[in-house]
């Protein structure tokens, strides 16, 4: 009909088989009357191919001070991003560049932002923070690209699943590899043309298999939806704007409730083995420059929550997404109008006042700058520069008996710890529960449902997931386990725990890559069980129900996470331990697959001001640490 492949790409490891096809638009017309192509039974899908990444780059300012520090050794992380600037005085000493689609001569440096910005989020952290940066390098490998003034979008000759699966394999498959040593991958990229309802991605299922693979940890953002809502609790600007913060806080967590068939996770964020951020209202901005905002009001000044932008779960099969949430700075909205009688409003972009700061494009060719940024990317890249920190600390910490693990079980080791200090704010979670509802408080299940769809596991500690304290010791195990094993992993419980009526947690995360089977129902193949602890009661511990999911809606994907919290005496004699019982089973009915499992649990032991904890567990297990 006068059309042309412009390329394809099969991977029968997914199930995939795709052609990118420039049909004439009359073709096209005809193929959504339903006539031509789209009748022939062997072709499930058409969807459009392009996508775009905008960054708002408003109130740059000169760069402030630049940390002299080399990064030398194997990089551990990769960035699937825009091309960045890469003599950046910020990421020039921090970042190697991989171009194998050639994209850096077709992005003018001015255009750069988005993987510039990504990429200063990982190496420095949020620049108003003043963190140090990374001990490595990060390899950046760039899938985006931009024509002059325009947003940052995949090229238009290459289908978006292949441009992926060949950058990965690029960087870690056979002897040419690029980067072989990398088992984290930011993705703070999604397909806003295909939010997740029901069906997996052909992207997702494609992290799904490279993390089992090759053994990454590949950090998703969950997506932000940018349209304009309706509060129907407000009828004017001055109303919405002179509201108290709670009650504001309250309509507009109602609003966006009531949208949450309209604001789904974007595609690849369903993966089932990768973990995917959502975005906070947290950010390090300076009072003086937070009370610069105009013509905007914070969202949520006074409740740490999901920010309105953030897309929301659940996952594929029910499990929950977003994992986590991470800062993606205070957001703010802007006044649309009241053309019905009810109050528009829209995320606004960052800004001095509302954002984290990075680095940019320059302007000229003697100055360097610094901007803005916000939202789940942002979130997204906070996340791998935390899962980074906990390579270095454990790396610090235990040496060659940790660089010695396989890949897979760094990396799922990673995915527990990141996920491991997640929590929801009692205030946070009540205000869902009292919102949202249903009201009848024996309904806690659904309560919890819409909780989680906005928080996810909670929101993570970074500081408290790189280290341990006086009064709490984490500690883990990794390895594989077999087609319907049972592991028994023992918990030492410290001495020092006996005889204090006074708060105490045990808190138990288990992650895992699972092998999928595309196509069939049950794709997620094989499911662990962390069984409840034997002895919880003699420890004065029980299911602490205002802060976690629920027990049942953590065993749908391949991240489980609970923590029981007490304030009774435990009773605890000298040498006691309990233990956790780690159990295998096929995802249902339908096919068994016996390949090995990576897993890894990561346990919390602590009693806040009795300060002997770590050191007597530590003992106990008998490993011998270098001070830190």
């Amino acid at each position: 009909v006068g059309g042309t492949i412009v390329s394809r790409a099969r991977i029968k490891e997914i199930g995939y088989h795709a052609c990118l096809v420039d049909l004439p638009v009359s073709e096209v017309r005809a193929i959504l009357d339903r006539r031509g192509v789209a009748t022939v039974e062997s072709v499930m899908h058409i969807r459009p191919q392009s996508m775009a990444t905008k960054l708002e780059t408003e109130e740059a300012e000169p760069l402030g001070e630049v940390p002299q520090i080399d990064a030398p050794g194997e990089p551990i992380l990769a960035l699937l991003d825009g091309v960045p600037v890469a003599n950046h005085p910020l990421l020039a000493r921090h970042a190697s560049v991989d171009d194998p689609f050639g994209l850096e001569a077709l992005t003018a440096v001015a255009d750069r932002k988005h993987g510039t910005a990504m990429a200063s989020l990982i190496v420095h952290g949020d620049r108003n923070r003043g963190e140090s940066p990374l001990p490595r390098k990060i390899h950046m490998l760039p899938v985006l690209m931009a024509e002059p003034g325009q947003a940052e979008i995949f090229r238009n000759d290459r289908l978006i699943v292949d441009v992926i699966y060949q950058a990965v394999r690029s960087m870690r498959a056979g002897a040419e590899a690029s980067a072989p040593e990398v088992l984290i991958v930011n993705l703070s990229l999604g397909n806003a043309r295909q939010p997740f309802h029901r069906s997996l991605s052909a992207w997702a299922k494609l992290l799904d298999r490279l993390s089992y693979e090759y053994g990454i940890l590949f950090v998703v953002s969950a997506g932000n939806v940018l349209d304009a809502f309706d509060v129907p609790a407000f009828a004017t600007r001055t109303a919405f704007e002179d509201a108290a913060p709670d009650p504001r806080a309250r309509a507009i967590l109602g609003a966006v409730g009531g949208l949450m068939a309209q604001r789904r996770l974007f595609s690849p964020a369903e993966t089932v083995n990768g973990i995917t951020i959502g975005a906070c209202g947290q950010d390090d901005v300076p009072v003086a420059h937070r009370a610069t905002a105009r013509n905007s009001v914070e969202a949520y000044s006074d409740t740490e929550m999901a920010n309105p932008s953030s897309a929301l779960g659940p996952g594929y099969g029910a499990a929950i997404k977003p994992d986590i949430l991470m800062p993606g700075s205070r957001e703010h909205l802007l006044v649309q109008g009241n053309m019905t009688g009810v109050l528009r409003v829209k995320p606004s972009g960052p800004s001095r006042a509302a954002g984290l700061k990075v680095a940019a494009p320059p302007r000229s060719s003697d100055e360097q700058f610094e901007f803005y940024t916000n939202g789940t990317s942002a979130a997204a890249a906070l996340a791998s520069r935390t899962c980074h920190r906990i390579h270095d600390a454990l790396e610090a910490a235990y040496g060659d008996a940790f660089l010695g693990l396989t890949h897979r079980q760094r990396a799922v080791l990673i995915k527990a710890l990141l996920a491991h200090t997640a929590q929801w704010p009692q205030a946070t979670s009540s205000m869902i529960r009292d919102v949202m509802g249903p009201a009848d408080g024996r309904q806690h299940v659904r309560q919890k449902d819409n909780i989680r769809r906005f928080l996810g596991y909670g929101i993570v500690d970074a500081e408290a997931a790189t280290a341990c304290a006086g009064d709490r010791a984490t500690f883990w195990a990794t390895g594989e386990i077999a087609e319907n094993q049972v592991m028994h992993i023992p918990i030492p419980i410290p001495l020092a725990m006996a005889n204090k009526a006074q708060p105490h947690a045990l808190v138990a995360t288990t992650a895992w890559f699972t092998p999928t089977k595309p196509g069939n129902k049950r794709y997620r193949a094989v499911r662990l069980k962390l069984l409840k602890p034997d002895m919880l009661g003699n420890l004065g511990l029980e299911e602490s129900f205002s802060d976690q999911p629920d027990y049942n809606q953590v065993n749908r994907g391949t991240l489980y996470h609970q923590r029981w919290y007490g304030e009774k005496v435990a009773v605890v004699t000298d040498g006691l331990e309990i233990a956790l019982h780690l159990q295998r089973e096929p995802d249902q009915a339908g096919m068994v697959i016996d390949d090995p499992v990576p897993f890894a649990v990561a346990v919390t032991i602590t009693m806040p001001g009795v300060i002997e904890i770590y050191e007597q567990v530590r003992q106990r297990l008998g490993i011998p640490l270098p001070v830190r």
